[in-house]
């Protein structure tokens, strides 16, 4: 009975053995590629990572940084829209800062009035009161002087007819009711010269102060309003009603790093640019530039697009992954190249986008 058993089982390896031996010895059909390589179109061109960005004489895509801490209340422009030069992009909260700025105006405001209040003296209320108080202190003089006159008058007759200590005391009036007469017309002259000069420069230095403060807090308050710097298209929005923003940026809910920009622009989309990174060993190889021509490959598609040159940035510079920049970089120094063409509304090709790119000579 065991033998039979094992028999069995030997047949059933044997059989199995045999069938996976077919199987695998039989030539499989490989599925078509979804995409062809890109080929290289030219006798001896050079290949290069390109990324697709909006076309600018000079520069890269314009990231925005908002110059103030705050929180954004207003979104008002969206992805993809077409804005002009000072266009208000995104609002911050800037309540304080307008507040301050309202009363820096306050302060500016009062002080010219006083400034104004200083160059109007004297007012002639003033000088009217000052002149009445002179009229009257020189009639008391009068008086006083001519009450004198006469008990020494009457003493030098008939020094009998006045003590002395009466003539004593009429002359001590007088003196005193003179001083105040010229007391009262020397506030007269004062009242009517008007304010003095270095308090006039003094006000007018405290008014020039304040209402320069004042400028600079409404200047401050204008940058709590993130406006487009160009002409251009909005091509990313990283903030959302409700993020804080700082001059570092705003942090990536989704990448979980800081200092992402918080706005991305770029020039109109009619024309792109591809920035190519060509390997230093390669740039002894690159040809002309007034004879430089390149192809474009978009990656999973048999796309294709011709390039015109534009520029080559003259800085060979260390080569980045351009799918970070910021962690990973390498030994081997790049030289940046830059393309253009013009976009048509059927090519899906986007600023940020990867490409294949050779560079051939024409």
């Amino acid at each position: 009975m065991n033998n039979k058993i094992i028999f069995i089982l030997s047949a059933i390896g044997v059989a199995t053995g045999l069938a996976s031996a077919y199987f695998y010895s039989t030539e499989k059909k490989l599925p078509p590629p979804v995409f062809n390589p890109a080929p290289n179109p030219y006798a001896k061109g050079i290949y290069a990572n390109g990324i697709v960005e909006s076309y600018q004489l000079n520069g890269e895509n314009v990231s925005l940084y908002p110059e103030v801490s705050g929180v954004v209340t207003q979104i008002l422009v969206s992805e993809g829209q077409t804005v002009s030069k000072g266009a208000p992009l995104i609002t911050l909260d800037d309540s304080v800062q307008k507040a301050t700025t309202a009363q820096l105006k306050s302060q500016a405001d009062a002080a010219l009035l006083m400034l104004e209040e200083l160059k109007a003296q004297p007012r002639k209320e003033v000088l009217a009161v000052a002149k009445t108080q002179m009229l009257a202190a020189e009639a008391g003089f009068i008086s006083a002087k001519t009450q004198m006159e006469k008990q020494q008058k009457s003493f030098e007759l008939n020094p009998q007819s006045v003590s002395r200590d009466v003539l004593d005391n009429t002359v001590n009036a007088a003196k005193v009711a003179q001083a105040n007469f010229e007391v009262a017309r020397d506030q007269y002259e004062l009242t009517k010269a008007g304010a003095w000069s270095y308090d006039i420069k003094n006000q007018e230095q405290q008014s020039q102060t304040l209402y320069q403060s004042y400028l600079a807090a409404n200047a401050l308050l204008a940058k709590y309003t993130i406006k487009a710097p160009a002409d251009g298209v909005v091509l990313s929005i990283k903030a959302a009603v409700g993020s804080y923003l700082s001059p570092q940026g705003v942090y990536g809910a989704y990448t979980e790093d800081s200092n992402n920009p918080v706005l991305v622009m770029g020039a109109a989309q009619n024309q792109l640019a591809v920035r190519c990174y060509v390997d230093e060993i390669l740039i002894p190889k690159l040809p002309k530039a007034e004879r430089m021509t390149a192809k474009m490959f978009v990656r999973g598609t048999d796309t294709s697009i011709p390039l015109e040159f534009v520029r080559v940035q003259p800085y060979v510079s260390p080569k980045i992954q351009l799918s970070d920049q910021r962690t990973e970089r390498v030994d081997v120094r790049v030289l940046p190249i830059i393309f253009r063409f013009d976009k048509t509304p059927e090519m899906a090709v986007y600023p940020g986008q990867l490409v294949d790119v050779y560079v051939g000579e024409k």
